[in-house]
């Protein structure tokens, strides 16, 4: 069960991520036809953290204390001492930054270019954080496969 919601908690950031650059790209081009289609992204990229850092959560308050001591013992300890600590504390920004894009989004885009830099630079900062995110998240299980091989 535990790979279950570690794949799911991927999956959902990953989709949060494309969430984002959606909002990015339509924002570029931003109409009134397509700001319906910008505000329900930016609905669904909020959704989509909340539920990536509520899963992510769950699963390492729950499954990663054994991944945690395989890690140190082996190779890659890194993998926790940096890379799951940053994690922590960076995928921190993503929250309020994913509650900001619906807001920012509820402006007449449109006709307002400062609202649309906003969103274009939230989006943007999203998107960058979340690909790090991801990134980080694959060392770490570098970090836990690498330990788990024979010596």
């Amino acid at each position: 069960m535990s790979h279950i919601i570690l794949l799911l908690h991927a999956m959902t950031g990953m989709l949060f991520i494309l969430a984002c650059v959606w909002v990015y790209v339509e924002t570029l081009n931003c109409t009134e036809k397509n700001l319906p289609r910008i505000r329900t992204m930016c609905t669904v990229a909020a959704v989509l953290m909340w539920t990536t850092f509520i899963v992510g959560g769950y699963w390492y308050v729950f499954f990663y204390a054994p991944d945690k001591a395989v890690i140190l013992k082996g190779p890659w300890p890194i993998a926790h001492n940096f890379f799951m600590e940053a994690k922590e504390h960076i995928v921190l920004m993503l929250l309020p930054l994913s509650v900001f894009l619906p807001i920012v989004a509820s402006n007449n885009l449109p006709s307002v270019p400062s609202a649309r830099k906003l969103l274009l630079w939230a989006a943007g900062t999203a998107i960058v954080i979340g690909v790090a995110m991801e990134g980080a998240g694959a060392i770490i299980s570098m970090g836990a496969k690498l330990a788990l091989l024979p010596a």
